[in-house]
């Protein structure tokens, strides 16, 4: 996701939103690779659907991530607040419940993608790494 660290949060929203858009229908169409390959639908339309269907909902899980995350340092006027990014994560989390019609799965998607995006945030913030030398 190149590009959108840079600059402040809360400005730019357009912009954000369709680098998290990409980012979700590319993670879509992966999964959706990988799903055709195990699945093995019946019919080259069956696994065109299957596709436009994946990448369809992850496009839009980023796009809601995007807006929420943006729009929600708009309006709390904390732009650099973990919070933020939990409010988009928890959003998308009910946006995917809401599209499997379960309040068990939008509860749980909401807390996991709400931790897991605001623990981004502060690894970003503080300069957290997963691979390289550590810093000392």
């Amino acid at each position: 996701m190149a590009g959108y660290w840079e600059g402040p949060e809360g400005e730019e929203c357009p912009r954000r939103t369709w680098l998290t858009t990409r980012v979700g229908a590319a993670a879509g169409l992966v999964g959706a690779a990988y799903r055709i390959v195990l699945l093995q639908p019946g019919s080259a339309l069956a696994a065109l659907q299957m596709a436009a269907a994946d990448s369809v909902t992850m496009a839009t899980l980023g796009a809601v991530f995007g807006v929420t995350t943006c729009l929600s340092a708009q309006i709390r006027e904390e732009p650099e607040d973990p919070l933020n990014y939990f409010i988009g994560g928890c959003a998308t989390g009910a946006v995917l419940g809401a599209r499997a019609h379960s309040y068990m799965t939008g509860t749980t998607v909401c807390l996991g993608f709400g931790i897991t995006a605001a623990l981004m945030k502060i690894g970003n913030k503080e300069g957290w790494r997963l691979t390289g030398p550590p810093k000392l």
